[in-house]
Parts: C-alpha cells; structure tokens; sequence
C-alpha cells in the first residue's frame, strides 16, 4: 500500500498580541509565527478499509476524535467523499518529538501534516491556500503549520502572510515536564485582567494591525537581522501566566540570564526559549541554564529556526 511520511514542525512565536474579542468569542490576533527544526513524524498509508485507524505509538496521546491528527482525516474524508471511496481509509503513524501542551503547536502541526498526507496520498492537487482553508476549520494554529517559515498571522490566528524566512537563529527550548498551562485560561484570564484595554472597533484594530507591520520586528525580519529581531519579540500572555506560574517566570529568567539574544514564553506557555545568532552561542546558553536550574523535571531542546512547514520524508 502507498504510503507518506511528514515532518511537522513545531513552531515558536516571536510576537503575540491581543487586539480584542471578536463576535465568533475568539480573540484577534497579531502574531508572528516561526517554525523550528523540532518535529513530530507522521505517516499516512492506505489501509484497505473505509477507516482512520491512528496510532500514537509511546505518546499518551488519545487514538481517536479528540486528536488533531484524527479530526483532520475525518474532515478530508467529509470534504472528498469520492476520493474516499476511490482509496479508502487511512493509517495513521504518529511519532511525537514536539512536547504536548506546551505552546508550540505540537497538534496542529500533526493535524496539518494529515491534511498534506491525505492531499498526496489520494492525488487531491490541492493548492497551499486551499489546504490553509480547510486547515483553519480544524484551529487557529493549522493553516500556519501548513507552509511553516516565517508569517504573520491575524484573525483568530488563521490568516496568515508569509515573511521572508526567518530561519538565522538557533533555538535553546526548554519546559518542565510536569506542567500544563491552559490556553483557555491563559485568554479568559488576560481577557478578565485587561479586557478594558481592547480595541474593540475595526478601524483601531486597522491601525494598530499597520503600526505592527511596519515596526521594528517586521524589519529586522525583512533585513534578517538577528539582533533586531530578537530585541523586539514580544508575547501579551506572559502577563497573566508569568505571575500564575512561578516555576515558569524562574525559567524564564534562568534562560535569559544565561545569555541568547532574547528570551520568551511561547504561545500560552509553559515553554520558554532563547533565541542565539549560532550553534556554539546556543549549547553555551544550554549548558549555563541546565547549571543555573538543576531541575530534573525540566526538559531542553536543542533546535533551530527554518524556512518551510510540512515537508516529505519518505514516501
């Protein structure tokens, strides 16, 4: 039987702010979205049957609808029925690498890389923006894993504008094992704690939208400069999960301490990483936070930035 086999990039924010509450109860976004080296594996292979059968291997991870990777088969198959009865059902292989809950789109990197999977294995032809479109019906995070690199994401997240590549960093990660942070919460509590601040009209949205594209962020990204870029990453959620969790706001600053260009949560956390202009700045940073924490329940990664999302390994 034919089968594919993705990587699925993770991804870190190197910008994230809150606007304001939209009618569909989301928030709108501005973020800038970056992809790094670390990935999960998925393959796709026909299995003969009309069935999605998924396999997570050693990951705790549930096998059925509640699994990004699961619903993503489920919607291709309600989309392209004919498709489906021309090829079957699907296998699905999930090896994760990317740590669960932790803000770095580990889901919808997998959901996404079904979405590609699916698309090659029945000869679907579907275009980058058509696969985004069916992407943003699964999460906001989805149609940006799709293409990966570097994009500035708006709406609820799903409206994405690809960069230049901002693929010149390397990437120290690191999250303790043991805690989880909500992404709901992390929203309603920033919504309940500085929801007087919204802009909640689409003329002050507009405006604050242009003042970001045109900031310092966006150009040290159109010049790839490191320096620029990392001095102006930014992240609204910090606000609400830095002073809830403060095993999160240590590593923090035991990550930033140890040098880097610049240190962040990423998404709504736990995850924090620096940003280092080389390899050799990046495994200096590593081995001073691992001394600074002593801390057997964190983990770290050593990563990089790159310039592309979903890509075929095997097939």
């Amino acid at each position: 039987m034919h089968s594919y086999t993705l990587h699925a990039p993770a991804k870190i924010n190197l910008f994230l702010e809150i606007l304001g509450d939209r009618p569909d109860g989301f928030h709108e976004l501005v973020m800038v979205l970056q992809s790094i080296a670390l990935g999960d594996e998925i393959t796709v292979r026909a299995n003969g049957t009309d069935d999605i059968r998924l396999s997570c291997g050693d990951s705790p991870l549930a096998n059925d609808a509640t699994n990004l990777a699961y619903r993503a088969a489920q919607l291709m198959i309600n989309h392209f029925r004919q498709a489906h009865s021309q090829y079957g059902g699907v296998d699905i292989t999930l090896t994760k690498h990317i740590p669960m809950a932790a803000g770095l789109a580990g889901g919808s990197a997998d959901g996404a890389a079904v979405l590609v999977g699916l698309d090659l294995l029945w000869n679907l032809g579907l275009t980058r923006p058509e696969l985004e479109q069916l992407a943003a019906q699964l999460g906001s995070d989805i149609p940006f894993c799709i293409g990966g690199g570097t994009a500035i994401a708006t709406g609820r997240g799903e409206i994405i504008d690809p960069l230049p590549d901002g693929d010149c960093f390397w990437v120290v990660l690191a999250k303790h094992r043991s805690l989880e942070v909500s992404t709901p919460w992390a929203y309603q509590t920033y919504r309940q704690q500085f929801g007087k601040n919204y802009l909640n009209d689409d003329q002050s949205q507009r405006a604050r939208r242009k003042t970001i594209h045109a900031g310092p962020l966006l150009q040290g990204i159109q010049h790839r400069n490191p320096g620029q870029i990392a001095s102006h990453i930014h992240n609204d959620l910090e606000k609400v999960v830095l002073p809830a969790h403060e095993a999160v706001a240590q590593l923090r600053q035991a990550l930033q301490s140890a040098g880097g260009l610049g240190t962040m949560m990423s998404g709504s956390g736990p995850s924090v990483f620096t940003l280092c202009q080389d390899q050799i700045e990046a495994e200096r940073v590593l081995a001073i936070a691992k001394e600074k924490l002593n801390d057997p329940d964190v983990d770290f990664w050593l990563t990089h930035t790159i310039g592309h999302g979903i890509q075929i390994i095997d097939h």
